[in-house]
């Protein structure tokens, strides 16, 4: 969505004539980009206001909560109940370690559920008082642009309050959406899922991404019958193809009913449940429906095309510049709202990236090379840099792929039969390190380390001269000594 580039002198000019303004920045939306951007202007000594929705475990156009998604509903409490599913299997694994576990062993929802609920309020504290103490004003309300150096909050009552600001930065992020199929409402989305006051015994998941997958993981480790369908032969699309059938053998063994180039017709309420209605004219019960099928930008109440600022005309997104700056010179944007790179981390870079441009004097557009990213399922995937296939498009010659597969030592004693794979790919040319990816246990805690590596261009030679931790899967990193295969960009040809 790049458009532009800042050049010397456009923050001055956009402030020419100013008057003055109640807040030299106001943000609309307390996530995680928003929380980065307003505690780093303040500390650059900017006035910063931001104002946020109240909060609530399940998000809507009234309710929310500082800290956003990821802390209330999103990447925080799936990842506690990714550990809680988790634990099923190796309390299994544990009995051939010789741990005798001979009392039946059951899972409470409702615990679980009630820990995650404290974690999540605890946080939420825990952002309110970082932006207190960073100096920044917190106000309680749904976020409006009136006008380009105008905000309005409009409060639980229904009162409306209006402020200047020199700059406003919208950090709205974005929000689970239903497709349009018949008996939609009676589907959920991975806001209730995270919430549900009582465990389904069967759930069928629409959906093909990471939250599909990873909703299907933690319900299947609680003991839930599963069925996850995807409209290709592969879930997790825009993944390294090798990596995407990995991924899909292990939730098969896992006990999960995998239905490929499925979509649903329709979904009834039936005295037993929820029926879905398949496109291969297949009748399938369940008590939940999770429709995983991506998310949209919340924008639509944010009166910003009435102040001109441009929208992407599919999407929602706010069109942005390598900045992070709109089309109106003093409006700015970041975060999931963008659709640009949409992870928390990334929200993170670029509400830093904007404080230091704006506020701190250093110009700063974000950096998305080499941006390392996990999907949670069970076991999880996590990858860094170019798939293979993405590499084979953008290569100007052959590369070389580099795979070990192999059963973790853990699992050689408990007897669970499930593979870890580990990939790199190579430029032939200049032996550089182009892409790393891992399924298995602890891919996301080893993967963090290897993009540092990447980042800093490392060659397939370094990883070589490495010397590795043993033992430990996170070894294998660095003792792939034969190439799997070469393949040419041209020819696509393997050899």
């Amino acid at each position: 969505m790049a458009r532009k580039m800042l050049v010397d002198g456009d923050l001055d000019k956009s402030n020419e004539g100013e008057n003055h303004y109640d807040f030299d920045l106001f943000v609309i939306g307390a996530g995680s980009g928003g929380v980065r951007a307003s505690r780093f202007s303040a500390q650059y000594g900017a006035k910063v206001g931001v104002c946020e929705l109240p909060f609530h475990p399940i998000s809507s156009e009234v309710i929310g909560g500082v800290g956003g998604t990821c802390v209330i509903r999103g990447c925080v409490p799936k990842k506690i109940l990714f550990y809680g599913a988790s634990f099923g299997a190796d309390l299994e694994d544990a009995r051939n370690y010789g741990w005798e576990l001979n009392e039946r062993i059951d899972f409470n929802w409702k615990k679980h559920l009630h820990k995650k609920t404290e974690e999540i309020v605890r946080l939420n504290g825990i952002y309110k008082r970082l932006l207190a103490n960073a100096g920044v004003k917190l106000f309680e309300g749904e976020g409006r642009v009136v006008g380009p150096n105008e905000v309005e909050v409009i409060q639980n009552d229904g009162t409306k309050i209006g402020y200047s600001a020199k700059h406003i930065l919208i950090a709205t992020g974005s929000r689970a959406q239903r497709p349009d199929i018949p008996g939609q409402e009676l589907a959920i989305t991975s806001d209730e899922a995270l919430s549900l006051e009582e465990l389904p015994k069967r759930v069928f998941i629409l959906g093909g991404g990471y939250i599909a997958l990873e909703f299907a993981s933690i319900w299947r480790g609680m003991g839930v019958a599963v069925d996850l369908c995807f409209r290709k032969e592969l879930p997790l699309r825009g993944f390294d193809d090798e990596m995407r059938a990995l991924v899909a053998r292990n939730l098969e063994a896992r006990g999960i009913t995998m239905h490929p180039w499925t979509t649903i017709t329709e979904l009834v309420k039936t005295e037993e449940g929820i029926q879905i209605h398949t496109n291969h004219g297949e009748e399938i019960m369940a008590d939940a429906v999770l429709f995983a099928t991506g998310r949209v930008p919340n924008t639509k109440r944010l009166n910003l095309e009435s102040v001109g600022v441009e929208l992407d005309t599919t999407t929602g997104a706010v069109k942005v510049d390598d900045y992070s700056r709109t089309n109106i010179p003093n409006i700015w944007a970041i975060g999931d709202v963008t659709n640009r790179l949409n992870l928390t981390p990334v929200a993170l870079m670029e509400g830093t990236c904007f404080a230091k441009t704006v506020f701190g004097g250093q110009p700063m557009a974000p950096d998305y090379d080499h941006v390392p990213c996990a999907v949670f399922c069970i076991p999880p995937l996590s990858v860094v840099g170019l798939s293979e296939e993405k590499a084979l498009e953008e290569a100007n010659g052959d590369i070389l792929v580099f795979t070990s597969t192999f059963n973790p030592m853990r699992n050689t004693i408990s007897g669970r039969q499930e593979k870890t794979v580990m990939k790199l790919i190579v430029d032939a040319e200049t032996d550089k390190v182009l892409g790393a990816s891992m399924c298995g246990p602890e891919a996301p805690e080893i993967l963090q380390g290897i993009a540092v590596a990447l980042k800093c261009g490392a060659t397939k030679a370094q990883f070589d001269s490495t010397v590795g931790i043993h033992p430990s899967s996170a070894e294998e990193f660095v003792t792939m000594r034969s190439v799997t295969r070469r393949v040419s960009p041209k020819t696509n040809l393997q050899t």
